[in-house]
């Protein structure tokens, strides 16, 4: 439903404090919005570990001050200068500068560039693609990489390592719901049972792959979703099966990767690098069309968590980075 037009909208705000930087919600003028053929009322957005990062001020994700976070959106078109959106529409976006160079969706307002903006699918609402997010449309680029080097669920189990987080959450579910068999790696042993409700065979232990390991193990897995980087995903390449694909998307453990050639040249190992953030339109397209045909809603149900409002998110982010949430978080702008 179109929100009535107003001069100002709520937004939490990244800004400078003297040499500190501050997050707070305040009212901003609709004229500030920045440029863009199209102008948005954000209905949901949601809380990715980037967005814990940058809520927090952990890492410097705004590149310029003041920045409206948050690296998803999805609402209703109020305005657009590009044909091929009108008002109405229903519309989502990932990343591509949001909260970087671009102010974000933790505001009742956007105004976004149209290049690579998606039209929600049908199958979806658009609390349904939020609940999924940047973490789960860069699972499904994971999914999509591991089918495009040829793993099958007939080469052998998969590994999804952060499995408890957005991004393993949904590429467990997905898997699982492709017909591989999954095994899921998380520090967190009481979410055992989340994780084989969502279609995980086993459960490997943080510890197993977390800590340095040999240049070259006993193979395990035909293909790998990495989410976590350094000691975990060197672990995760070396135990990698001949002509296995390993997809790596993320840092939680650090940008390091204390690894060998070894598994690269013994036994052709491929690793592949995922970007979600600044992806053209037809990946984006493809991966959310993928979603609405691979991703049960009553399956995303089970994956999504409470729902917060803007006041909400400095608290969130810091429990999303001491690795406290599990699956999805919702972000409400008008709560």
């Amino acid at each position: 439903m179109l929100r009535p037009m107003a001069d100002t909208f709520r937004a939490l705000v990244l800004d400078k404090d003297g040499d500190a930087t501050k997050v707070a919600v305040r009212e901003v003028p609709l004229a500030d919005l920045p440029q863009g053929e199209v102008e948005i009322a954000v209905e949901y957005s949601t809380v990715n570990y980037k967005d814990g990062l940058c809520v927090t001020g952990t890492a410097p994700i705004a590149r310029t001050l003041p920045m409206i976070p948050g690296i998803d959106l999805a609402g209703v078109v109020t305005q657009s200068n590009d044909a091929g959106f009108a008002p109405g529409d229903r519309v989502l976006m990932n990343g591509h500068g949001l909260s970087e160079t671009h102010w974000g969706g933790y505001a009742q307002r956007a105004r976004v560039s149209s290049e690579v903006l998606i039209r929600i699918p049908d199958a979806f609402t658009s609390r349904d693609t939020m609940a999924i997010g940047t973490a789960g449309y860069t699972s499904m680029l994971c999914v999509l990489a591991l089918e495009d080097a040829g793993v099958t669920p007939a080469a052998g189990p998969v590994l999804v390592t952060g499995a408890v987080g957005g991004v393993g959450s949904v590429a467990v579910a997905l898997l699982a719901k492709l017909g591989f068999e999954v095994d899921a790696s998380t520090g967190r042993a009481e979410e055992a049972g989340y994780l084989k409700a969502l279609g995980a065979n086993s459960i490997v232990p943080r510890s197993e792959l977390g800590e340095p390991g040999r240049p070259l193990a006993k193979e395990r897995w035909a293909g790998v979703v990495d989410s976590v980087g350094s000691h975990t995903l060197a672990n995760a390449i070396a135990a990698t099966k001949y002509c296995g694909t390993v997809t790596a998307c993320g840092l939680a453990q650090g940008p390091d990767l204390p690894a060998s050639v070894m598994p690269f040249i013994i036994r052709g190992v491929k690793l592949v690098g995922i970007d979600s953030v600044m992806a053209p339109r037809a990946p984006r397209q493809r991966a959310w069309e993928r979603l609405a045909q691979d991703l049960p809603l009553d399956t995303l149900a089970s994956i999504t968590g409470e729902t917060v409002g803007l006041a909400d998110l400095p608290e969130v982010g810091k429990k999303i980075l001491a690795g406290q949430v599990r699956g999805r978080l919702l972000v409400d702008p008008n709560l």
